[in-house]
């Protein structure tokens, strides 16, 4: 399919999704990269108890709580 045609169907409202090669598709400034952090014990007890309440693996807990604090100092 030519661009033209791509955006001409994009344009009308068709589902273009078939002519998209999404497997090698990246959200611009959210590439993860792995970092390895000490916890006291009593902390990852703690995050294990709310990860548990919350129903949500650990790692997603922790990268919440990091996300709220870093949104909360700095508003836009």
């Amino acid at each position: 399919m030519k661009a033209r045609d791509f955006d001409k169907a994009f344009d009308e409202g068709k589902d273009v999704t078939r002519h998209l090669d999404v497997s090698k598709a990246r959200r611009p400034g959210h590439e993860q990269q792995r970092v390895n952090v000490d916890f006291p014990i009593w902390m990852v007890e703690s995050l294990d108890r709310e990860a548990s309440r919350l129903g949500v693996p650990r790692q997603s807990l922790i990268k919440m709580l990091i996300a709220r604090h870093l949104e909360g100092a700095h508003p836009e």
